[in-house]
């Protein structure tokens, strides 16, 4: 059985790169959580975990990860990425990504409404959300990316 975390992050970071795979690499490096390993997951934040926006993550490490990520070749295209956290007064969170060809505006649109109808249907009171997000118009090949990293 693994852990439940206790902590988490929410980060948001968009770069380019030479390579696809670097471009999300690069955006993992600004958003502060590029060495080490992620584990996707879904959308549900522990009841006790903490928020500490400061938290340092060990590299190499296995880690707990909610996230929307797009990566694109096509210059000029506009893209963004976004992450939400919503909060009950006594239980558990929700944690919505999303990721599209659009701006950021859009992208946090689309997160508010993904956290409202995921309280609606548990029938849970939504108290408070936190929503990070990042746009980025590509000049080579670009990432957007936003995560809820975390941790024990």
């Amino acid at each position: 059985m693994l852990p439940t975390p206790k902590k988490f992050k929410i980060v948001a970071a968009a770069a380019e790169g030479s390579h696809k795979l670097t471009a999300f690499d690069n955006a993992l490096l600004g958003a502060g959580i590029g060495n080490v390993n992620l584990v996707r997951i879904s959308s549900i934040l522990p009841p006790s975990a903490e928020q500490d926006q400061a938290l340092e993550l060990p590299p190499g490490s296995l880690v707990p990860t909610a996230y929307g990520s797009i990566v694109c070749d096509q210059p000029g295209t506009k893209i963004a990425a976004a992450v939400g956290v919503g909060f009950s007064a006594d239980t558990f969170g929700v944690i919505m990504e999303f990721s599209g060809m659009c701006g950021k505006q859009e992208a946090e649109d689309k997160i508010a409404g993904m956290l409202k109808d995921a309280f609606e249907n548990r029938g849970i009171p939504l108290v408070k959300t936190e929503i990070r997000a990042v746009e980025h118009t590509v000049d080579s090949i670009g990432c957007a990316f936003a995560a809820v990293a975390l941790w024990y």
